[in-house]
């Protein structure tokens, strides 16, 4: 298969850390979620971590010379040479200016950007819905996938838990930030002829056929 340079868009809790997993397994890249990258970095007391905790526990954006930093580290990375998955960067304009820079130094660009949308109603219910394992990250929701024993996960049998940045009241603020900060970015990406849109309000399944039927068609266009 080609290589694939893609990034997953979208609202927070649209769905993209589950496609971004399947698309991980199926096609053998590294997927890097940035939401994941910094909240490792504030369990393990890292100085990026100590940097994004105060952003992150308000809902608010981490700043642009945080995150470029951690994904410049990544895409520099062996692992990254035959393609990668974003998920949460760029979240602004002006990350997505830097990343454009970050990969013409590569010698690189961004195969499609994948845009999997929702309602902000429907981001609130699958939000306050969902679970995540204490140890392992794992994630659940309570309706449409419960784990087998209720607050323990199947995998690891640790507790799940809540995030603070699942909490009603940050999710409507992060919704905000999306809206304001986030979504000019369908515009930049579409003017670059990459955006493809997903919707993202069907169940993980369908979505997901949506978007390997999409990636079908992407390496067809790309071993052309």
């Amino acid at each position: 298969m080609p290589n694939l340079n893609l990034i997953l868009l979208g609202p927070p809790g649209s769905g993209k850390g589950t496609q971004g997993e399947r698309l991980q397994e199926d096609l053998e890249l590294p997927y890097y979620a940035t939401g994941d990258i910094l909240r490792a970095a504030v369990k393990a007391v890292s100085d990026v971590g100590a940097k994004a905790k105060d952003f992150m526990d308000r809902g608010d954006l981490v700043p642009d010379e945080v995150m470029i930093g951690i994904i410049a580290d990544r895409l520099e990375s062996n692992e990254a040479e035959h393609g990668f998955i974003l998920d949460g960067f760029p979240r602004t304009v002006p990350q997505a200016e830097a990343l454009d820079k970050k990969l013409r130094e590569l010698g690189r660009g961004l195969t499609a950007v994948i845009l999997i949308d929702s309602t902000d109603e429907a981001i609130i219910n699958r939000l306050s819905g969902r679970r995540v394992c204490l140890d392992g990250g794992h994630v659940y929701h309570v309706d449409f996938d419960p784990p087998k024993t209720e607050g323990a996960c199947d995998i690891d049998g640790s507790e799940l838990i809540v995030r603070d940045d699942d909490k009603p009241e940050v999710v409507s603020h992060r919704l905000e930030q999306y809206h304001e900060k986030t979504a000019p970015l369908i515009d930049f990406y579409r003017k670059q002829g990459l955006l493809n849109r997903i919707e993202g309000t069907e169940t993980p399944d369908r979505v997901g056929e949506s978007v390997r039927t999409l990636i079908s068609t992407l390496s067809l266009e790309e071993g052309s």
